[in-house]
Parts: structure tokens; C-alpha cells; sequence
């Protein structure tokens, strides 16, 4: 029986909160350490460069000028960089954990300029505060060399291949938490009825509205389990649910308005879809970038071919996973949650129908097709085998359109790189 855990994607979410601590921590801890410190020279000798009060009040004002420039320049950097994100697809910024480490950096730069001005409030014409003027020039330099760091990172972020590659790990971790059983094979039939009658069932509503953000099956697997019932999920990741609107299909009723809560507790709704929990998402975003890309005003097909590597790669980690509708069975083997999953075909038609639609002209993208879709009827079953016949078909159809038959027969031809692989 298939058993969600905490996850290293479901952590690293829970890890966003620590960085907005840890900023908040920064600031605050630079304005505490400000007015600490210089008291405790007053009394101690502490050490630090030699400076006279004149230049150290001199030091103190440069040194909080800069660090608050340098946070206005960091802020319009990150703002050029996710409208590039944007630019790819509005649904990157989002996915992508940069953003919130941006947070610690702007902490940091905050806490600095702060710790400065309050040191610079405590400077008296017959006292320089030599070490506080120190750390503020060593805290400089640690910002600095953070934010050199930070956009070295960046390098790769801002370019196409960068950002599918970030989204593939994610959809690679997603997939492999998410959709874990490799061994267990296909089901055609799906999950099995759960017995029940009209009257002895009670469908549970949406509290709210939302998207579908993740079903905790180990919180309903543990009420299910407990009070003898059977779950049927009526919503799938990934979709929108109106208030109000059947959520979960309960046998036997009635249940108490605590295991309502209970039930309705473990489908998480949110504003919009997360890859932490739902690996089509994920998918969807490469697709997004692809289809972008190969549109007639950005008409970058190599891109395209970049996402389509992603997608391979995810792909090739499904072939003999169990997909579809799933059940969830006790010790007893007895059936207490079903949960709606897309189907092989479902998320075939989602990976590449819309890229060899949009991409229909671009020889590159007839190729990269191509090889993806060898590679994919090598390491497919015989029962999934037949579902590349229709793309195989499309493509045939496709390349026929294309202006001379020259064009044709490079478009016929296999290449992992799009064009200009070896033979």
C-alpha cells in the first residue's frame, strides 16, 4: 500500500518559513547588535581598527549609504530576474526556491545598514567605538561576497535551459515521492468499487474554493482506518473546486462533523497548483516554457528541444509505475481510500500534443520528437507501447506540410540534439 511521507520537496516548503525568519532575525539582530555593542566598549576595551571619533562617525554614515544602495540595486536585480523568469512562463516565479532564499540576502543587507546608522547614533566626540565600526566594514564584505555568490547562481537561472533544468529536478523529486511504486503493475480496471448504497453514504463539500494542492492519503488512510469507512476522493490534484462542491464520498453515513473536519483537513486547497505534490504540474510547466518558445514572437526552437529534454527524462521514469486511479488498502487489505491519478495516456497527451502542435514547422522539434519518442518505445511495456502510434502518426502527418521534400527528410530524421547530432 502505497504510504505518503514527508517528503524532501514537502521540506523544502516547510524551509521557506526559515528564511523569512532568518531575514527577519537579521534586520532585527543588526539593530540589537548596534546598540549592544558600543555600550559594552564604553566600559571594555575590545580591540578593533584604530579610529579617531571623526572617522569613525565618517566610516559609519559610508558604510550605511552603501549598504542601503546596495539593497535598492539587489532589489531591482531580482526584479529583472523574475519578470525574465516570467517572461517564460508566468508560473516559474513560483516553483523556483530562489526567490525565497533572495530573502536571507535582503535580511542580511537590511541588518547591516541598520546596525550601521545605530552604531552612527552612538558615536560621541570623545569615544570611537573601534570594534563596532569593525564588524560593520567585516559585515559588509560578508554581504557582499553573499550577493556575488547569489548572482553567480543566477547565471543559469535566467536562461531557458537553466530554468527547465531547475524544474525538471523538481519534477524528478516529485515523481519519485509522489508516484514511488515502480514495481506494482498497471492496473486497467482502476481502483476498486467501494460498497455502498445511496442511502448510506454522505458526500463531504468544499469548505472553500481553491485549487487542489496536495491529498494527505496518510490523514484520511489513518481516519478511514480507525472508524471503519470507506473514502472515495471526488476532486484530483491539480484541479479547482468551487465552495461547496463535492469533495470526498464517505461510506457508511452519517459521520460526525469532527471526522468531517478531520477528512476535509487532509485535502489542502490553496491558490494555485504546487509541483511539491503534483508531478503533471510539473510537467505542465516544461510544456508551458516549450510551446513559448516555439511561438512566432520569441521563436526559439532550441529552448523547445531543451524542455524536451526534461520531459524525456521524466517520461523514461514512468513506464512501469502504476498510474491512474489508485486504491489505498489497510492491513486487512481491505479498500479505505480511492484517489483519482492521471493515466499513462493522460499525461502522454499532456507532454508532448501540444509541443508537436505548436512546433509543427520547426525541424528541430521534429527531430528531438522523434528520438524522444524511440527512446520512449524502447523502455516501454508492450501494453503502453501502443499509445506512441497516434504521435508517430501526427508527426508523419505533419512533416508531409512542410515547403520542399528536402525539409521532409530532415524532419524524418532522428536526433537527441534537435539538429546537427551525429548519425
Amino acid at each position: 500500500m502505497p504510504h505518503p511521507r514527508h517528503t524532501a520537496l514537502h521540506r523544502r516548503r516547510k524551509a521557506t518559513w526559515p528564511n523569512r525568519g532568518l531575514a527577519v532575525a537579521l534586520a532585527g539582530g543588526g539593530a540589537l547588535l548596534g546598540w549592544w555593542l558600543p555600550r559594552l566598549e564604553r566600559s571594555h576595551s575590545l580591540g578593533g581598527l584604530t579610529y579617531d571619533p571623526a572617522t569613525a562617525q565618517a566610516t559609519s554614515g559610508a558604510i550605511a549609504a552603501g549598504a542601503i544602495t546596495l539593497t535598492g540595486f539587489v532589489l531591482t536585480a531580482v526584479t529583472l530576474v523574475i519578470q525574465s523568469v516570467q517572461s517564460m512562463s508566468p508560473r516559474l516565479a513560483g516553483v523556483l526556491g530562489y526567490f525565497e532564499r533572495s530573502l536571507v540576502l535582503f535580511g542580511a543587507l537590511t541588518g547591516t545598514a541598520v546596525y550601521t546608522l545605530v552604531v552612527l547614533a552612538q558615536v560621541r566626540d570623545d569615544h570611537a567605538s573601534r570594534l563596532s565600526v569593525t564588524l560593520a566594514i567585516v559585515f559588509v564584505v560578508l554581504s557582499t561576497a553573499a550577493i556575488l555568490r547569489s548572482f553567480a547562481g543566477l547565471r543559469d537561472l535566467v536562461t531557458g535551459g537553466g530554468l527547465v533544468r531547475a524544474v525538471g529536478q523538481l519534477l524528478h523529486t516529485a515523481l519519485d515521492q509522489e508516484w514511488h511504486d515502480p514495481h506494482t503493475p498497471p492496473s486497467s480496471t482502476g481502483p476498486t468499487p467501494l460498497p455502498h448504497t445511496d442511502t448510506d453514504t454522505a458526500e463531504i463539500p468544499a469548505p472553500f474554493g481553491g485549487i487542489v494542492q496536495h491529498i494527505d492519503a496518510s490523514a484520511i488512510m489513518a481516519v478511514a482506518t480507525r472508524l471503519d469507512l470507506h473514502v472515495t476522493c471526488l476532486v484530483a490534484v491539480g484541479s479547482f473546486v468551487e465552495p461547496g462542491a463535492p469533495l470526498l464520498r464517505v461510506s457508511p453515513a452519517p459521520v460526525s462533523d469532527a471526522t468531517v473536519r478531520s477528512l476535509t483537513r487532509a485535502v489542502h486547497l490553496g491558490p494555485a497548483r504546487r509541483i511539491d505534490h503534483d508531478p503533471a504540474y510539473g510537467l505542465r510547466l516544461l510544456v508551458d516554457v516549450a510551446i513559448r518558445a516555439l511561438s512566432p514572437a520569441v521563436n526559439d526552437p532550441t529552448t523547445a528541444v531543451q524542455a524536451l529534454d526534461q520531459i524525456e527524462s521524466a517520461l523514461l521514469r514512468l513506464p512501469h509505475r502504476a498510474l491512474g486511479p489508485i486504491d489505498f488498502r489497510d492491513e486487512d487489505d481491505t479498500t479505505r481510500l480511492a484517489l483519482r491519478r492521471p493515466d499513462w495516456h493522460a499525461l502522454l497527451d499532456l507532454a508532448l500534443a501540444e509541443i508537436i502542435l505548436y512546433g509543427a514547422d520547426s525541424l528541430q522539434v521534429h527531430r528531438r520528437l522523434r528520438a524522444l519518442l524511440a527512446a520512449l518505445a524502447y523502455a516501454l511495456p508492450s501494453h503502453r507501447a501502443t499509445s506512441l502510434i497516434p504521435f508517430h502518426a501526427t508527426l508523419d502527418h505533419t512533416v508531409r506540410a512542410l515547403p520542399t521534400p528536402a525539409l521532409a527528410d530532415i524532419a524524418a530524421t532522428k536526433d537527441p540534439q534537435g539538429l546537427g547530432g551525429p548519425a
